[in-house]
């Protein structure tokens, strides 16, 4: 076992509704570790996901949600395709939430998401998610217009909305959860000197340019906010059956083996096993294998 390995990944884990301050968890892992190191330990836990994935999907009687929220540049894609490299997929559903359509937004907040979540048997992956809507919505309230919620003025909000809209999202998760949902949410939780450096990389390689937009500069103005407001999102909405995640992500390697090995340990306590036959359907299979030999 190697040093990173050793490492308890359970100061990560927000898993009771309480108040948090995103000071408190660290944004780089306290000890640094080789890439080397970091790559083996996503490679050899991407191939134990793929391994665990095809007896999921055989067994067909839980799902997982894993739900990846971040500031900008963080590097949720890059996490997931690493992650989730070796998986079938035709058992791994991704879903990249962008701003809500005119149907969606004729919907209540969560209809869109409730129609993402993957079936028994598989792997779903939402790449931002639900909490948008009390996330980027809550730094910017003028959205909600768009929603057209009866008695609700965006300009002056009653002091219970936000309560109400945490509400809703753990009841959403606690019926998904009592459903063989198993959710697991990531926060990648970045500095904002990191989320700099990312940019000028963007902006400064003709490679990456097609990453960057302007608007991700004037939404780093609102960085406090958003801090403030994941807080509180976090805080109000972790639960057992839906704990958060705060996984440190100046360093991408070190984000990618953390959420690799989260992953892996959680698809492991599932103890998922290949159904077995009954004898009906093995002696079909007999029937089958003599019929081969015979020809």
């Amino acid at each position: 076992m190697n040093m990173y390995e050793r490492i308890d990944l359970d100061v990560c884990r927000v898993d009771g509704t309480r108040i948090i301050d995103l000071k408190d968890f660290p944004t780089d892992l306290p000890d640094q570790h080789a890439k080397k190191v970091l790559k083996d330990s996503v490679a050899a836990d991407s191939a134990r996901i793929a391994e665990l994935q095809e007896t999921l999907h055989a067994q067909s009687s839980h799902a997982l949600l894993l739900i990846f929220q971040a500031m900008d540049a963080a590097g949720k894609d890059s996490c997931i395709r690493h992650v989730l490299s070796g998986v079938n997929p035709q058992g791994c559903q991704v879903t990249s939430f962008k701003a809500p359509s005119a149907e969606e937004l004729g919907h209540d907040f969560l209809w869109r998401h409730a129609k993402a979540v993957p079936a028994r048997g598989m792997i779903g992956v939402h790449n931002r998610s639900h909490y948008e809507e009390v996330l980027v919505v809550k730094v910017h309230p003028a959205y909600l217009s768009a929603q057209r919620l009866p008695g609700i003025d965006p300009a002056d909000l009653p002091g219970y909305f936000w309560e109400q809209r945490y509400a809703s999202i753990r009841g959403f998760e606690a019926h998904l959860a009592g459903q063989g949902v198993t959710i697991m949410k990531f926060f990648l939780h970045m500095d904002k000197a990191a989320q700099k450096e990312r940019f000028l990389e963007r902006i400064e390689d003709p490679k990456k340019n097609w990453k960057f937009s302007p608007g991700d500069v004037t939404e780093r103005g609102f960085w406090d906010d958003y801090q403030k407001a994941y807080a509180q999102a976090i805080g109000a909405t972790a639960a057992p059956h839906a704990p958060w995640f705060i996984v440190p992500a100046d360093d991408q390697w070190e984000t990618r083996a953390i959420v690799g090995r989260l992953v892996r340990e959680q698809l492991e306590a599932l103890d998922l096993r290949t159904p077995e036959l009954d004898a009906r359907a093995t002696e079909a299979i007999a029937v089958a294998r003599m019929r081969l030999r015979k020809e």
